[in-house]
């Protein structure tokens, strides 16, 4: 807990049993307060090892895919009470030793968004980000800092923190499944005028970690660019879509249910 804040670090895993870990074993549980894994139909022992580690552990009976994974692991969260939320790979690809600073940066009530940023500083390249990767990510952030006006080092890192009331305001059932639910998010954020903050952040590139092969990568950058155009053109009155309504039902089940009570005892 950090200045009253009970704070959660939810993992979003599929075959993480090699790195679960190793991940689990860096995570500050002097302040943590509670640990949530969500495993998306893993063909390995990650449920189990989760269990045993005694996280809570969550299974799909189905693979949902990652931002199905992610809504599942923030619904848990705000069910179970947390007041800040850092999201983190299991695949130890990120630092677990930065959760403290993150999550002082939500407490401090300056920041509602941390991002752990591999690009501030040279962690990227000397954790052995591929080429490709690293120079797509450049290209993506500049166009979609000019698109949403930002001036964010990167959007695609899976190292975040969130406050609460940014996890009950977002309408993030409208997100996709897939992997570019991170980028979605991060758009809503904006949109809706929560402060966002970065932190440098080491990488390490290594066989166990997760990643997207080129296709996929491609199909990720359009979906991207995509976000950040409708973004745009919602701000410009142009047009109109459901990732950015603000609306009840779009929201995680968790925050909806609270604010209809809070609705119905103030009638």
């Amino acid at each position: 807990m950090i200045r009253g804040f009970k704070v959660a670090v939810v993992l979003p895993a599929y075959n993480a049993v090699r790195t679960l870990k190793q991940t689990f074993n860096e995570i500050p549980t002097e302040i943590v307060d509670d640990i949530i894994l969500t495993d998306d139909a893993s063909s390995d022992q990650t449920a189990e090892l989760s269990s045993r580690l005694g996280i809570h552990t969550i299974r799909h009976d189905h693979n949902r895919g990652y931002g199905g994974n992610q809504k599942t692991c923030y619904t848990a969260a705000l069910a179970r009470g947390a007041g800040i939320v850092v999201m983190l790979h299991p695949d130890y690809q990120y630092t677990p030793k930065l959760i403290p600073a993150m999550a002082s940066m939500i407490a401090s009530e300056q920041y509602d968004v941390v991002l752990g940023s591999r690009i501030l500083g040279r962690g990227a390249v000397q954790g052995g980000m591929p080429v490709y990767k690293y120079v797509s990510n450049r290209v993506l952030t500049l166009a979609q800092n000019l698109l949403m006006g930002q001036k964010l080092s990167e959007y695609h890192t899976g190292y975040r923190a969130w406050s609460r009331r940014v996890l009950e305001r977002l309408p993030l059932l409208q997100c996709s499944d897939d992997f570019v639910f991170d980028n979605q998010m991060l758009a809503q954020a904006i949109y809706f005028g929560f402060q966002i903050g970065e932190i440098s952040c080491p990488t390490r590139y290594f066989p166990e970690a997760s990643s997207i092969n080129f296709r996929r990568s491609v199909v990720y950058g359009l979906a991207v660019l995509r976000t950040s155009l409708q973004f745009r053109l919602q701000r410009l009155g142009l047009a109109r879509y459901p990732i950015f309504a603000d609306a009840i039902e779009a929201r995680l089940p968790a925050a909806s249910a609270r604010l209809r009570a809070t609705t119905e005892s103030q009638a």
